[in-house]
This record gives C-alpha cells, structure tokens and sequence, in this order.
C-alpha cells in the first residue's frame, strides 16, 4: 500500500510565489530558458536550468553548473526569498485552467513504493536525462521539481481537500499562461493522519508526468542510502516530492504527428494508401477527432477523418492505443517510420497548440499531420496496471505543475 507523507517544505516567502513559480525545467531548451529568467530574474528556472547564468561556451552539465544551482537555491534560503516550515504538513495545490479545475496533494512519496511497483510507470526512461537531474537533485540537497502522480479517487481524500480549500490560501496568483495557482496548508495533525491512513488503503499510484524526476530522485536516494548504510529509514532521501491527483479531475490533451516527407509518395498516390487502411472522410474544415478510434489528417491542403476498421481494432491495453494503431497500420509500413522515438522524419506536437498548429507545420517543414484523440486516463492505468510502456508521446497532460513552488530538502 502507498506511503503517502507529510513533509517538512520550503517555499516562496509571502509575496514571492508568483515571480518564482516557473514552468517545468524540461519544457524549455537553452535560448528559450535564457530568455525566461532575463524577463524574470525571480524565477526558479535560474535554479532548475542554472546554465542560464552563463554563457553559452559553458557545457550545461558542467559541473559548475549544478554548483550554481545548489548556491542560488540556498542564498534565495539565506536571503528570505523562501521559508522552511517547522513541522511537516500536506499541501493542497489547485490549478484552473479554461473554467477545469485539478487539485492534487502535495507530499513525499516513497522510494521504496516505486522500487516494489506501488508506484507504477507507463513510460521509459532516458539515461542522459535522468542523469542530468540526478546530478541537479544531488548537488542541490533538494528535490525541486515535483513529480505528476495519478490515483483512484478517494472519498476521504476528496473531503479533506474541500476542507483545506475552506480556509484561507497560502498562496493565489494567476501566470502569465492564464492558469490560476492556489496553495492551501494542511497542518491539523488529525487531518494529516486521515489523509496518511487513506493513502496507505490505496494499493496503486500512478506517474502521470515526471518519468526522468521521479527516476532521479529514487537513485539519488538509493545512493544516498549506500552512502549512509545506518540509515533509519526516517531520513528524507528516502521520499519523493510529489503532487497527488484524483483521476477524475484530470484530463489528458492529444499528442500530435507530422511527418516531414510522404516517402517519395505524390498527395495523391499517399491518401490511396490510406484509404486502403481506413474508412476515410474528407472534412469541410478542420475538426479534431469525437472518439476513440478516429483520427484527423492533415494533407496538401485539406483535412480528413480516419477511422480505424474492426478488424484492426485490438483488446490489448498497448496495441489498442489509437497512437499504437497508427504507427502498425500507417507510419511503420507506409511511411517506412519504424522507430518513432529516434526517426527525424517525424514530430510530435502537443494538444495545447491546436489544429492551427498542426496545419502550418504540414504547410511549411512537414508535407503531413495527424490530429489524435487523446489517451484517457484510464487507458493510462491499464497500461501501468499490466506492466508494460505507451509508446512514446502518447500523453499530454496541462496545466502543468510549476517548480518553486514547493521544495523537499533531502
């Protein structure tokens, strides 16, 4: 069952929340970064991507790099910026985006439930990337960046949640993206042990978003174990930062493909083939896809729906993926793409950009798109549930979690 804990957290000092919550560290590349923290030199990007301090000679894994974090982050302790809590408590994080609402504890999760499977996974992971926010969390003593966790709503769970939000927030500032942030503290020992207990019934926990941080952290931990083997078990390396979500108040936006050329292939001689493969549409303008089993393409100027045919529809929590069937049946033997994790020929372009997005791209450095209609939740667990991996971008999850926010000192 999920060890779920209250932690002891840093975080922005009255007044500073909204200059220092910053996007996820890995939604951005260099320039993009740079660019970020000289329009807000308060955002805690500096600290999660603190090559930006230097000019771009200097490698972003230098080690002196992951030094400039750790010292941002504790002179920003030093100076006030932030304050440390004197007793552990849970957090209750909400974010509205659109009129949705999603509220998610903040807390530690345990190393040890993500070693044995309570904490399950539906996604591989990068050695480069993870050892790069190894290096971060180990040099920094702190984990900063909060891990997206999923579970099965819970009742007790969700009246505590209520209840926390009835009082005044710590924290309410809307970001430049137009999404509201509300932090609420849950300090009441009765109401941590109810949400500690309530958790501990839970017998899976899913990672929705943060593969490469949850990673990290664990082997940061298990090296810090090694590294103190009179370890009790107490010590916060043994825990994760994390925010906690019900299944029932996310939602899942579609992950996209273009592909840059139609091997060879004329428009014309492409949508051949595929009418081969699919039942196909022509569209009178552009319409993403109403259900599982449909997709939307994008082709020399015109939009198209594609449903998939029976006969090719499948029961397996993996190869029944709408992104799994189109790789089987188009991109592999067609478009002659077999592995889309390393293939250039082929992009992928989150929900958040819209149609819009995916018809200039098939109009400019690509000759096709596809529009998906986005993985449930659900399809999310039955993945974790039987042990095996989506292929790659199949999720994509808004809003996203802001870094700063909330910081677990190991």
């Amino acid at each position: 069952m999920a060890e779920i804990r209250p932690f002891l957290c840093i975080r922005p000092s009255e007044g500073k929340a909204a200059d220092i919550a910053a996007l996820p560290y890995d939604v951005y590349n260099r320039t993009e970064a740079k660019e970020a923290v000289k329009g807000n030199p308060d955002s805690f990007l500096k600290i999660d991507r603190a090559e930006t301090q230097f000019d771009d000679t200097v490698d972003m894994y230098d080690p002196k790099v992951y030094q400039k974090a750790h010292d941002l982050l504790w002179d920003m302790v030093e100076k006030g910026d932030f304050i440390q809590e004197d007793a552990p408590c849970y957090y209750v994080y909400e974010q509205t985006m659109d009129g949705r609402v999603q509220t998610g504890i903040v807390a530690c999760a345990s190393i040890d439930d993500y070693a044995n499977g309570v904490i399950k996974k539906h996604e591989n992971t990068r050695a480069e990337k993870e050892a790069d926010r190894i290096r971060h969390v180990d040099a920094c003593n702190a984990q900063t960046g909060p891990i997206f966790l999923a579970y099965r709503a819970n009742a007790t769970i969700r009246e505590a949640v209520l209840a926390a939000k009835a009082t005044e927030a710590l924290y309410d500032f809307v970001s430049e993206d137009g999404i509201r942030h509300r932090v609420f503290c849950i300090s009441d020992a009765d109401e941590i042990l109810k949400i500690q207990d309530a958790f501990s019934k839970i017998g899976e926990i899913y990672i929705a978003d943060g593969h490469h941080r949850a990673a990290s952290a664990v082997k940061v931990g298990l090296m810090r174990r090694e590294a103190h083997p009179d370890y009790t078990g107490e010590e916060a390396f043994h825990y994760f930062l994390s925010v906690l979500f019900p299944d029932e108040e996310l939602m899942i936006l579609d992950y996209n493909r273009v592909v840059k050329d139609l091997r060879g292939d004329t428009p014309e001689a492409f949508l051949s083939k595929v009418k081969r493969i699919f039942d196909v549409k022509e569209l009178g303008q552009a319409e993403s896809p109403k259900e599982k089993g449909t997709i939307s393409m994008y082709l020399d100027g015109a939009w198209y729906a594609l449903t998939i045919r029976a006969c090719d529809r499948n029961n397996d929590p993996v190869e029944g993926l709408d992104v799994s069937l189109l790789q089987k049946l188009l991109l592999g033997p067609v478009l002659g793409i077999e592995d889309p994790k390393t293939d250039a020929r082929i992009d992928f372009v989150g929900g958040i950009r819209g149609l819009e997005e995916l018809k200039r791209r098939a109009s400019s450095d690509c000759a096709v798109a596809f529009a998906m209609y986005p993985t449930s939740i659900q399809e999310l667990f039955a993945v974790a549930d039987a042990g095996k991996l989506m292929p790659p971008k199949s999720t994509w999850f808004e809003p996203k979690l802001r870094s700063g926010l909330f910081i677990h000192a190991i």
